[in-house]
Formats: C-alpha cells, structure tokens, sequence
C-alpha cells in the first residue's frame, strides 16, 4: 500500500502544494529517498523517468532554503537544457506557496549576459547544465559559497555527453560542507565512481518502479514514411513522438508529414532557445499532433498522456530505445510503442519487442484543433494565465471553451486557442493588449 505524503515531515507550505498538485500518496522513490533527504544524508538513486523522483529531490531541497536570504543555496544540473525547464518548472510549482522563492535557469542557447543579469538579482536555486553553469562560475556571475544542496539529475546521461570534465571543474568550485544527492536510470561503474567522489557515506536507494504499460512492437517495411503514415492514421493518436537518429532526417520527416496533411513540427539540437520552446509549448497543447525528434527530446521531454512513440530509426545504443519508447506508458498509463525497421535491421530489433503487421485502419492525417499563440511577455512581466484569459474572453470576444492551456515562462507566454477564433484573438489582443498593456502576439508556425 503506498505510503501518504503526511508520513514524512514537510513543512505547511509544501504540504499544501502537494495536495493543490493533486500527489496523495508517494511513489516508490519518493518514500525511500525523502526520508533520508529530510535527516540531511546524502542519497544515491536509481530511479526511471516518469516515477517521481524530481518530486524526490525537490521536496527537501526547498524545505531546506532560507528564502529571507536571496543566495544561491541549492544547484541542480541536467544533462539537456529541455530537462532543466521541466526540472524548474517543477520546482516552481512544488515551491508556488514559498514566498519570494527564485529559481533560475541557464543554459546554452540563450544569452549568458541576459543570465548573468538574472543571477546578479539574486536567486535560491540554480538549474542548469553543467557547461553554463561552468561558464557563470569562471565569470563570477554565479557565486556557490552558500550552497546547501547539489543535485545530479541524470548522472548516467551527463557521463554519457561528455561532462565528465565539466562536473570535475565545477566540483572545485563547491563547499565541501554541503548535501549531495545523486539520481540515475542506471548504475555502471562510472556512476559508483561518481558517487564516491561526490558524496558522504550516502544511502543507496533502489525501487522497484512502477511496471510501464507500454505494448512494443516492430513492423518490417521498405517505405518508412509510407507506413509511418500508415501507423498514424490507423492508430488516430492525440499526439506522437517520432525519433531519428539525424537531424536531417528528422527535419525531412516533419516536412514529408506536413506534406500528407499531419500537423508536426521537428525537434534538434540546432534549434534556437525560442524555437525549442515554442515547439514543446505547440506539442504539449496539441497545436502540434506529431514531434519528430533527435534524441534530445529522449530527456526531460515530460508530456502527459502521450500514447504512441515511434523508432523510425533504431537508436545506437540498446539504453536509448529504453529512455525513448518510455516517453510513453509514463506512471502506469497504457501506451504503445513501434519500431519501422527494414529486413536488414531486424535482427536489431531490441528483445521482448513483439513483431507485427501494421494496422490496415486508414483515418484521416493528423491535424489540431487548436493553435499556439506568442505573447512578448512573461512572468517578470507581471503576466498570469487569468490576465490572458480575461483578455481573451472580454476583449477578443473568445467564449472559454476556445481557450486551451497556458504556459508562462520569464519573457514569454503560449497560448492555445481553437483554430476558428486564431483570427479574432490575434486582432483583439494587438488592439487592446493584456491589461490595457500593449503586448506582442503571433501564431506560432513551426517546421
């Protein structure tokens, strides 16, 4: 039976936004690893995505700041700056009842200076990875001599890109007298090393998880796009994520899809900040039905309910087709998962992989109710989901049905909006603003 969160002693605050998050009961990871963490130990873990364990780590990280003293106090790096948004969101909502809580984000992709002018406006947590964080500490834009708490999230992964010597040159720049939590999909020997060298006398956490309802199957073909159309249309998914092992194949893909009529939008390393955001923003509210990706949405992409993933390539490593195909089937949900592959690559097909014949089903292509729209403001702008809403009901004539979900970020916002009033909420908004506050908008287009 699991465990409710009243069994471990968090403070009013975060206890009232457990409950406001709707998280009753803990999951697996977070009954073993927040006790240790609220007593002060170090904790080494191994735990999945999708089971909880940024929650894990979060609680007793903020339970531990003093937020009357604007200094950074806690650092949380991940391997990929997608994992650092979601961890900060997380972060942000967990700690929605802390007053005056300031959590900041860096990473590559967006202006150090912008970041460094953030950070000199104080902070209590840092979430980056490590080649910004690195980056700000030889600039002396962020200073961690007050530092409470580090957390490694996804050590295996960070090991895997090529940290290490980052990791190594930041550890000089910590205070020895500090807590150190460690989280990993998987335990190789690098890892025991990394937890030997980063922390004191630390209990070792390992669950077992949540089992994943994902069906996988692999279907041989000599069309890929053929059958990835195919699969689509048969399977009629709310939304899909592709991968590819290549950006360029990646970017041929969406484009082939959008051709057949599907709404999808591609994902890469060689996407500005704003274009990667205004994708996920587009893919989360479902503006977007299909994301094909390199593996760099394979961490930190968090989207709830997603159904279908598919292997139009198989990915190098056997670990890659784990963390791919569980970006679905996350926290028990049923979901699916296939593999394209051609005779040749058969024998690649990863083990327990069920093969089979496509489903014959031929729907309609893909295509979005709804839109995505771009405000230039944020929250430092003072900018809330109520004020956007408030001005598209009142001002822009919108009724609340034809108003989706909303994601404010520091100086930007999304909103989804149904295809029908896209029209109405663009000229409404550039006519009266938000508040009376003149505010940018477009739709948002992505490729």
């Amino acid at each position: 039976m699991a465990a409710p969160f009243t069994d471990v002693p968090l403070s009013p605050a975060l206890r009232q936004a457990v409950h406001d998050l709707g998280f009753h009961e803990m999951t697996p990871i977070q009954a073993a690893a927040l006790p240790p963490l609220l007593a002060g130990r170090d904790v080494s873990g191994r735990a999945d995505t999708g089971t909880g364990k940024t929650a894990a780590f979060s609680l007793p990280l903020l339970q531990g700041l003093v937020l009357g003293f604007r200094r950074v106090q806690a650092l949380v790096l991940c391997p990929t700056r997608e994992l650092v948004v979601q961890v900060t969101a997380d972060l942000r909502a967990l700690g929605k009842r802390s007053a005056g809580l300031r959590v900041v984000p860096v990473f590559g992709g967006q202006p150090g200076a912008l970041q460094a002018r953030t950070l000199a406006e104080g902070a209590h947590v840092v979430v980056g990875t490590p080649g910004r964080t690195l980056d700000h500490l030889r600039r002396g834009t962020l200073d961690l001599g007050d530092l409470r708490m580090l957390v490694l999230d996804e050590a295996d992964r960070m090991l895997e890109l090529g940290f290490a010597d980052d990791m190594a040159a930041i550890r000089a720049f910590l205070p020895t007298d500090r807590q150190t939590t460690l989280f990993s999909a998987t335990f190789p020997q690098s890892i025991t090393e990394l937890s030997a060298g980063w922390q004191r006398d630390p209990v070792h956490v390992e669950v077992e998880e949540v089992t994943p309802t994902i069906e996988a199957f692999a279907a041989v073909t000599e069309d890929k796009m053929q059958s990835l159309d195919q699969l689509l249309r048969a399977l009629q998914p709310d939304r899909a994520l592709v991968f590819c092992n290549f950006k360029r194949v990646v970017a041929e893909t969406a484009l082939a899809l959008r051709k057949r009529g599907c709404d999808a939008a591609a994902l890469h390393g060689d996407l500005e900040q704003l274009e990667r955001d205004r994708v996920m923003a587009a893919f989360r509210n479902g503006s977007v039905r299909v994301l094909v990706a390199t593996d760099v949405a394979a961490r930190g992409l968090d989207v709830d309910g997603l159904p279908l993933v598919v292997n139009l390539e198989l990915p190098q490593k056997a670990e890659d087709y784990t963390h791919r195909i569980g970006r679905t089937g996350r926290a028990g949900r049923a979901g699916q998962a296939w593999a394209l592959v051609t005779a040749f690559e058969l024998p690649k097909v990863p083990p327990g992989v069920v093969l089979a014949e496509l489903p014959s089903a031929d729907g309609p292509p893909l295509r979005a109710a709804w839109a995505t729209l771009w405000l230039g403001a944020g929250r430092r702008d003072k900018l809330r989901p109520g004020d956007v809403l408030g001005a598209l009901t009142g001002d822009c004539g919108l009724v609340a049905t034809q108003v989706g979900k909303f994601e404010i970020h520091d100086r930007w916002a999304f909103v989804a909006v149904a295809v029908g009033a896209v029209d109405g909420a663009l000229r409404g908004l550039a006519r009266h603003g938000v508040k009376g506050k003149r505010v940018r908008v477009d739709r948002v287009a992505v490729s």
